[in-house]
């Protein structure tokens, strides 16, 4: 399928979860297969456009990660087309609109979901952004603001109208959060209303579940794909087990050992990440001992896994105990040894 001329492998995307989805978990996912469109954590159009470094550093990623999606967040249109112009100038192949964030300190600023509220304003982002680029431009957003103003359908259209090249729509509402349930019929309304591709978003925690919402929707007038986002931190492997059972294979199976692999691999990549030196993060040369104390970036990546196995533990049998002993690691090695005792012992044994 493709997005405006940009043409993606399968229809399963791994969706933006801030503080979560940076580059080297998204070259990970990348590289066990399966996935169609990566997109970045969202990024501040303010900070984009004044060049701040940190802002930047949530924009980068590699030629591995293609295609690549850069999601922005604000909601002035002037700015907001100055922002799509950087992200073009950084070789990015699709730019995001963010209308779906809840979070406070994002909408009260008339960004993410609250650009709902103001469906002819986010037009006008959408159309500024739209003539300022060549790259498609796409939107991510809710059903609504809540359950009174469950706009989703009225604002596709209209930023399909605008030049919007696709439209994701995470079926919960921005009053819910992560609340309830995802209104997956909304979303499969909504296709059947635009030309433009149309993805889903919400509840796809288990390979079959990502792909009975492709399925569900039917015609050909149906949902396109699917973004998922909480799935891929519980299970980096989604994606690639959904296209197997797509394809009519059985999904693959994934041993205790590559989870923990994983996990390994991904602090490996975070330890020589390019950090701000304005943090006072620096890094580590090859065979370092890196026992003792963490410090500076170190501490980092301890947080790092720590944010990601509240998600990628859930399910595995003691998986609340690994949990506990990775909160309460000091240390890199102590970190390995921890996830090299859980994931690979079994085998010893």
């Amino acid at each position: 399928m493709n997005i405006g001329n940009v043409k993606l492998a399968t229809p399963f995307v791994v969706a933006p979860m801030a503080g979560m989805t940076d580059t080297a978990f998204r070259r990970l996912v990348k590289r066990q297969g399966g996935c169609g469109l990566v997109v970045t954590e969202m990024v501040s159009s303010e900070g984009l456009v004044r060049g701040i470094d940190r802002t930047l550093e949530y924009a980068e990623y590699t030629e591995e990660e293609r295609p690549v999606s850069i999601q922005i967040f604000g909601g002035d249109p002037e700015k907001m087309a100055a922002a799509a112009q950087i992200v073009e100038g950084m070789g990015a192949d699709i730019v995001d609109i963010n209308m779906g964030c809840p979070v406070h300190k994002i909408a009260k600023h008339s960004a993410g979901c609250s650009l709902m509220k103001q469906p002819e304003h986010a037009a006008k982002v959408v159309a500024a952004m739209a003539r300022a680029v060549k790259i498609p431009v796409t939107v991510k957003m809710r059903a609504g603001w809540n359950d009174r103003s469950r706009n989703a359908a009225e604002l596709a259209r209209m930023v399909e109208g605008a030049g919007a090249a696709a439209v994701t729509i995470h079926g919960r509402t921005a009053e819910q959060s992560y609340s309830g349930s995802a209104d997956w019929d909304l979303v499969s309304e909504v296709a059947s209303q635009l030309r433009i591709p149309v993805f889903g978003s919400g509840d796809c925690v288990e390979p079959e579940q990502v792909v009975e919402r492709l399925r569900a929707s039917g015609s050909a007038a149906g949902v396109s794909g699917v973004l998922v986002g909480r799935g891929v931190l519980r299970n980096p492997w989604i994606l690639a087990q959904a296209a197997d059972i797509a394809a009519g294979r059985p999904p693959r199976h994934v041993t205790l050992q590559e989870r923990g692999q994983f996990l390994l691999d991904y602090i490996d990549m975070l330890l020589h990440e390019r950090i701000d030196e304005r943090e006072g993060f620096r890094h580590r040369a090859p065979g370092t001992a890196d026992d003792g104390p963490a410090r500076g970036h170190d501490r980092w990546v301890i947080n790092k896994i720590r944010a990601l196995c509240s998600w990628y533990s859930k399910g595995l049998d003691g998986g609340s105990q690994l949990r506990v002993r990775i909160n309460t690691a000091v240390s890199i090695s102590e970190l390995r040894d921890i996830i090299g005792a859980f994931f690979f012992a079994p085998v010893v044994a």
